[in-house]
C-alpha cells in the first residue's frame, strides 16, 4: 500500500459540486503531481476490480470508468487520446485484437 492510500482517494472532478448540492461540505485538497500519479494507478485497480465483479447489466457503466482513468493516465503521461488510440491501433494491426476469441495454451 502507498503512502497515499491511507486517507481519502482520488474522485471525479465533480464530486465535491454533488456532495455541495446534497447539503454537505466536502473536506477535500489537490493532489500534487506525484500523489496524483500514485492516486490515478490505485484508483485504475478500484475500478478494474468493480468491472470485474460487474454484472452484466453494469459491466459497461464500470469499463466506462475504467475507461476514464486510462485517459486521466494517458494525459498525465503526455499522450492525448488521439496518440494513445493510434498506439492502441497500431498494436491492433501488427498483433491483432482480441475479437476472434483466442486462447493460447503452449507451444509443441
Amino acid at each position: 500500500m502507498d503512502t497515499y492510500s491511507r486517507q481519502g482517494k482520488l474522485v471525479r472532478d465533480r464530486i465535491p459540486q454533488i456532495i455541495r448540492e446534497n447539503g454537505a461540505e466536502p473536506v477535500i485538497y489537490i493532489a500534487g503531481r506525484d500523489e496524483y500519479r500514485s492516486r490515478l494507478r490505485d484508483k485504475l485497480g478500484e475500478e478494474v476490480a468493480e468491472f470485474l465483479e460487474a454484472d452484466e447489466d453494469s459491466a459497461p457503466e464500470e469499463l466506462a470508468d475504467v475507461l476514464e482513468v486510462v485517459r486521466a493516465l494517458a494525459v498525465d503521461l503526455g499522450v492525448d487520446a488521439d496518440h494513445l488510440e493510434k498506439i492502441r491501433d497500431g498494436k491492433a494491426g501488427e498483433r491483432g485484437g482480441f475479437a476472434d476469441r483466442i486462447v493460447w495454451t503452449g507451444n509443441r
